[in-house]
């Protein structure tokens, strides 16, 4: 469910463990990260070499080599007994958020030479005068590195200081990224189900702009008022470098991400009818998405600086990135695709899903929701909540469309196998078998509601209207909300809830027993440990002054008393400082966690408590403090985590810095244009029935999180003696389950209770709703098939083609997308009406009136009093 729960992107991999996106959605139980594994890649000896400028190389020698850095004793622990040992020993590299154990991990190096003494001054090693040449190393002088293994196996211990990346090329390639994933992922936002491009995109398509650049683009020098005392301006430095790559891919990460503020915007001005205007909402967007950076340059000494702070999923980045930049790549004439150069397949793909989409995207609908139960059926309430699509289980979960594949979820073709296994094992227990359970008991009064949506129902089974309960100034009227009716869900909505509370119990348990020791170890060592050869070699670049971040800082909160006070926003100036100082608090700690576990406790469920009973009726004032108390946070960690990356790949941080705020800033604006703009162009924007679903799914979670939490407030809903009083033992639950899991899994090491995960098991199917059943049924068929299957019994093809295929799905739905949306939906140009077309609209499950018991006009269900 987009609301009740924590998500940041967005990122790469996240803790399915746990998800950028990078892929980081902001979906709020959704708590726990998506893990991306990293990318390798696989070739055949006496095969012709491919292009120098092919990127993705082959990273199976690669990663071996590696590895061998720290040994042999790592394996995958989520394959089976029987995988193959041949891809097994970087299996680490593939799933770095659930790394070796830690006895093996924290096996002493072997005698490490000092910085001085072991590289020259561009990093690269220096020969040894004393160096035994009959020593167990065979004469090899053992270069610093790392004390951690997952870093040495992904991180080079060199640095070529002389790479230029603060160049025109990488910002001009940057920018106008930034300016295309903003826009989309802005416009995409209010599609259902809703898509995404991430960071990896644009790391893809980096990288022939940047190579056409250096080979078409003269080398000019440019004189730039202003920019004098920094030199003249090359055009083209030379080649395209991997500095450069990776300033580009930290411009995407902070900027691809749909803003949280947008959210707020969508409800207050769609379903609130309450519009401020332009300028607020920058003030909101702007000082929402930057306020994190003054915490991120406050604890980069803590989270960034220390080699203990590992941050596995930049692991996977910064492999991937280094792979790109390989030039012995081998083709693999052995597999379908591995006879041509990678960026030939990428291109391929990205055509043929482009032209694909049109077809259940607009001419044959039916594809893309093929519940063919309800067409035979389409007035039976039964089978159009246990077949539907929309407002129903799926129990027949079939589409031949990417969009409902990776909509809300994201690509199957990234996460690890157990991250989707597990996820799967939730969605079957709570969103299949126990909502059916509790829907056909007639718990929470279900019979008179739908099984499955995000709206919010009064006790004559309408959709609540909060304009009855609700005064001129937008704060609840305790005396309307008494004469009108409480507020009911439908009962995956409700169970969603209970497994956001769970959720978060769950994965502070199961952190504290499966990185309890680690966490402690590695804070302590932070705090005393000695710079390892990755600090040493940052030190040969200008630090950012700390006061550069603590002044953006006070120019943020400056923005953010204005936005909240300068509006009738129903927000006190104390609740403001009091959401700015959760996220700082609990900053550090969870940071911590994240970085050596990859998993981040979300704050927005606590966030809507504090608020609803401190401030209760001010449903604004609730969107407001959430949003500054959960998302600067995230945004704070989300910044720490790309200095991270950067600190792995050597980018100096002052040009860090500026990157990221110059691309936050940017995107800020291209966000409010664009959703301005959707919104007074798109007919019939954020309605169910609107032709090319452009329905606004995030804002009406959104807005139906308002009026639980703030309109009407939790001690109302969830309070002993409530409706859903019940739901608060999720927390008692989600706090066992854990620790019955990790006693089961010691006494029976080998069975499957070891691959167990609590956290996704409860908060992996976050997205539901707006996401239904249909969404993460066939997300899970399809990552089974591609990451256990394919993986497992075709390994050359999944380690070359499997990243570039997922990306040119993802690029190729989004072209054809907004193809869709300039060449019919702008011209106001409906899909042909066909059978195809039409059947999808005739079912119960599409109109969303798939409810039992249908009251007639004048009488109600529920409680008498409330």
């Amino acid at each position: 469910m987009a609301e009740p729960s924590s998500s940041s992107s967005q990122k790469a991999v996240e803790l399915q463990p746990l998800t950028t996106d990078d892929h980081y959605q902001d979906s709020d139980h959704d708590i726990t990260p998506k893990a991306t594994p990293g990318p390798s890649s696989a070739s055949q000896p006496n095969e012709e070499p491919d292009s120098p400028l092919s990127p993705i190389i082959n990273l199976k020698d690669h990663l071996k080599h590696r590895l061998t850095l720290f040994g042999d004793h790592l394996t995958n622990p989520f394959d089976g007994d029987d995988v193959d040992e041949t891809t097994s020993e970087y299996e680490l590299l593939l799933d770095p958020n659930l790394p070796a154990n830690h006895d093996d991990r924290h096996k002493p190096l072997h005698p490490r030479h000092s910085l001085a003494s072991t590289v020259d001054d561009s990093g690269r090693p220096k020969a040894s005068d004393d160096q035994d040449a009959d020593d167990e190393f065979d004469g090899e002088e053992e270069i610093e590195d790392s004390p951690y293994p997952e870093v040495r196996a992904a991180v080079s211990p060199y640095d070529d200081h002389e790479l230029p990346c603060n160049t025109v090329r990488a910002w001009v390639i940057g920018l106008n990224l930034i300016f295309l994933g903003a826009s989309m992922n802005t416009l995409f936002s209010l599609r259902t189900p809703s898509i995404s491009l991430g960071a990896l995109i644009a790391q893809v398509i980096a990288w022939p702009l940047g190579h056409g650049w250096a080979r078409w683009v003269p080398d000019v020098e440019l004189s730039v008022p202003g920019f004098r005392r920094f030199g003249k301006l090359r055009l083209n430095p030379g080649e395209f470098n991997i500095k450069e790559h990776a300033i580009i891919v930290v411009m995407a990460s902070v900027s691809f991400g749909v803003a949280y503020a947008t959210d707020i915007i969508l409800a207050q001005k769609v379903f609130y009818k309450q519009d401020f205007g332009v300028p607020w909402q920058l003030l909101l967007t702007i000082s929402t998405q930057s306020l994190g950076y003054g915490i991120a340059g406050m604890m980069r000494r803590f989270l960034v600086y220390p080699a203990s702070m590992i941050w596995p999923g930049n692991l996977v980045s910064v492999t991937l990135m280094h792979a790109m930049y390989e030039t012995d790549e081998k083709k693999d004439r052995s597999i379908i695709g591995g006879s041509m150069p990678r960026y030939r397949w990428f291109a391929l793909v990205t055509v043929g899903a482009c032209l694909y989409y049109f077809i259940p995207g607009f001419l044959a609908q039916f594809l893309s929701s093929f519940a063919f139960m309800t067409w035979l059926a389409p007035n039976s309430p039964v089978v159009n909540q246990l077949f539907g699509y929309s407002t129903g289980l799926s129990l027949f979960p079939i589409t031949f469309d990417w969009t409902q594949i990776s909509g809300f979820v994201g690509s199957p073709l990234i996460p690890p196998w157990h991250a989707i296994a597990n996820t799967m094992i939730g969605v079957l227990l709570f969103f299949v078998f126990l909502a059916s359970v509790l829907h056909y008991s007639g718990a929470w009064y279900s019979w008179y509601l739908p099984m499955s949506d995000s709206n919010t129902y009064d006790n004559t089974g309408k959709q609540y209207d909060v304009f009855r309960i609700m005064s001129a100034d937008f704060r609840l009227d305790e005396e309307a909300y008494k004469n009108y009716s409480p507020l009911f869900l439908s009962t995956t909505f409700a169970i969603s809830y209970g497994l956001s509370f769970a959720a978060i119990t769950s994965l502070v348990v199961y952190t504290y027993l499966h990185h309890g020791k680690t966490i402690w170890r590695q804070y302590k060592s932070s705090t005393t440990e000695k710079p390892d050869i990755h600090m040493k070699l940052m030190r040969r670049y200008k630090e950012a002054p700390t006061w550069w971040y603590m002044s953006l800082f006070a120019i943020m909160l400056a923005l953010g008393f204005i936005t909240v006070l300068a509006w009738p926003t129903n927000m006190t100036w104390w609740a403001f400082l009091l959401a700015v100082f959760i996220s700082f608090v609990f900053s550090l700690p969870i940071g911590i966690i994240q970085a050596v576990t990859n998993n981040q406790i979300g704050l927005n469920v606590l966030t809507e408590f504090i608020y609803g009973y401190i401030q209760p009726g001010r449903p604004l004032g609730l969107m407001i403090f959430k949003t500054f108390g959960y998302i600067t946070m995230s945004q704070a960690l989300t910044f720490v985590s790309d200095l991270k990356f950067g600190h792995y790949m050597k980018i100096p941080p002052r040009t860090m810095f500026m990157a990221q705020v110059v691309a936050t800033t940017f995107s800020c604006f291209i966000q409010v244009v664009v959703l301005n703009y959707a919104l007074k162009t798109i007919p019939g924007v954020c309605t169910p029935t609107q032709p090319e679903h452009f329905s606004c799914p995030g804002g009406k979670v959104f807005f139906s999180a308002s009026v639980i939490w703030g309109l009407i407030g939790p001690a109302r809903i969830f309070s002993p003696g409530q409706i859903y009083y019940g739901l608060f033992f999720f927390f008692i639950l989600g706090a066992v389950t854990p620790l019955i899991i990790f006693l089961l899994a010691r006494k029976r090491p080998k069975s499957f209770l070891r691959f167990l995960m609590a956290p996704l098991i409860f908060g992996g199917a976050g997205s539901i709703p707006p996401a239904t059943p249909l969404n993460y049924l066939s997300w899970g068929i399809v990552g089974f098939t591609f990451q256990y299957y394919i993986k497992k019994q075709h390994f050359g093809w999944w380690s070359r083609l499997n990243f570039l295929t997922s990306s040119g799905l993802d690029l190729g739905l989004a072209l054809a997308t907004l193809g869709i949306f300039f060449a019919f939906t702008l011209r106001e140009i409906d899909p042909p009406s066909w059978w195809g077309n039409d059947v999808v609209a005739s079912t119960m499950d599409y109109k969303g009136t798939a409810v039992q018991v249908v009251l007639p006009e004048g009488e109600t269900f529920g409680p008498s009093t409330w």
